[in-house]
């Protein structure tokens, strides 16, 4: 039984069902226009303190109001309208709690925080969610960032509530919202539900067959955990000319800048970051090899030559991965080009763990030495180096 519901927000619960609530003297072909079966719940009076308490926005006065009538009538919107259905059949349980996400505007605002009233006053725990970006306004803004960050919201309450225990509702909010909602929940084994308003009943996506390229992940998991933790980062793609592939092109999006193409990853890309660390990384860790006693970890190796003013920033990140990281015998330097920017990344080239710093002027290769014996846990070693050291020196 799924204890959360995790569910995607639409404005049809103001547009057109609460904008259009009638005056006193259009209250009768008002109601001519509702459905029949629903027109013997909507009495002058209650269709009066909707209004009311519309008008003034007051949502908590709004959402009892609304509490009073059976969730299944059309005016309550796709939302109260499938969760009920939802929690009628039993696909979720009867005091789940209800979290919404909802877009970057003030009408997802304010119809989120009207929902969150609505359910806590039935006696479930509701919480709202901003996405940040996920509007209307900005197509580029929507694409680029809004449903990267739909994503990483939904898979940071899947997270913290336990996949396991969840379930998607992704009847509102835009089409791709919609899409992106589904496209996730599959990839991370959680079920999905929806509702057209004409269905008689809400419907299950069937569990789809999505396969995760495990190789794919490892070759480029320096650059694809980079940009997966920041929906905001952007690096180079130049530096990855070399290992691109054709199966990449899905998991990223273009954009020129003074001149330079920088990659970022695309709203399929982030699913894919995400399903990884949910469903793999975990697993991968516990592979890794066994640590490494104080007394046989060494400083970091470095040639004599010129280093100009980097010798000071490059030890210390070097120094940093061995106490760091418990495998971690030491780093040894190998290449250095002072005027090469990079990417902060670690990756296996053969048997060989080997990671890259750079300032984006000057760029240093060096190689990691670990108590790894077995492929396995060389590359649970490669995962846990990008997750635990990160971009940052």
């Amino acid at each position: 039984m799924r204890q959360t519901l995790i569910c995607t927000v639409g404005t049809s619960l103001f547009w057109p069902n609460l904008k259009t609530l009638p005056t006193p003297d259009r209250y009768a072909d008002w109601l001519q226009k509702q459905p029949s079966d629903d027109q013997p719940h909507f009495t002058p009076t209650a269709i009066a303190a909707l209004k009311a308490a519309f008008d003034r926005a007051d949502w908590v006065d709004l959402a009892l109001h609304l509490s009073q009538l059976p969730p299944t009538l059309r005016l309550c919107g796709a939302e109260i309208n499938s969760i009920a259905d939802l929690l009628q059949r039993g696909y979720a349980a009867a005091n789940a709690a209800i979290l919404f996400c909802h877009s970057d505007t003030p009408d997802g605002e304010a119809i989120a925080t009207l929902l969150t009233h609505y359910y806590q006053a039935l006696g479930h725990a509701a919480a709202h969610h901003r996405v940040e970006d996920l509007q209307d306004t900005d197509p580029k803004a929507f694409r680029t960032n809004g449903l990267r960050n739909l994503v990483k919201q939904m898979s940071q309450l899947l997270y913290t509530r336990g996949s396991e225990y969840c379930a998607i509702n992704a009847t509102g909010g835009y089409k791709a919202q919609i899409a992106i909602a589904v496209l996730l929940g599959q990839a991370l084994r959680v079920p999905v539900y929806y509702k057209h308003e004409r269905f008689s009943e809400i419907i299950a996506f069937p569990p789809m067959p999505i396969s995760l390229d495990l190789d794919l992940w490892v070759a480029h998991n320096g650059w694809l955990t980079a940009l997966g933790r920041d929906a905001h980062e952007q690096i180079l793609w130049e530096p990855l000319q070399q290992e691109w592939s054709e199966s990449l092109e899905t998991l990223v999006e273009r954009e020129e800048i003074d001149g330079k193409l920088y990659i970022t990853l695309s709203p399929t890309g982030q699913i894919f970051y995400e399903a990884f660390k949910e469903r793999l990384l975990p697993a991968m860790t516990l592979q890794l090899p066994p640590p490494v006693p104080p007394e046989q970890k060494s400083k970091p190796q470095m040639s004599s030559h010129n280093w100009g003013n980097a010798r000071g920033t490059i030890a210390r990140y070097l120094q940093r991965i061995t106490d760091v990281c418990p495998y971690v015998v030491g780093c040894r330097t190998f290449y250095w080009n002072p005027e090469l920017p990079n990417l902060n990344q670690f990756r296996l080239q053969g048997e060989n763990l080997e990671g890259t710093l750079s300032d984006r002027t000057w760029t240093v290769g060096f190689a990691i030495d670990t108590s790894s014996t077995t492929p396995g846990e060389l590359r649970a070693c490669l995962l846990d180096l990008n997750q635990r050291i990160g971009k940052d020196f």
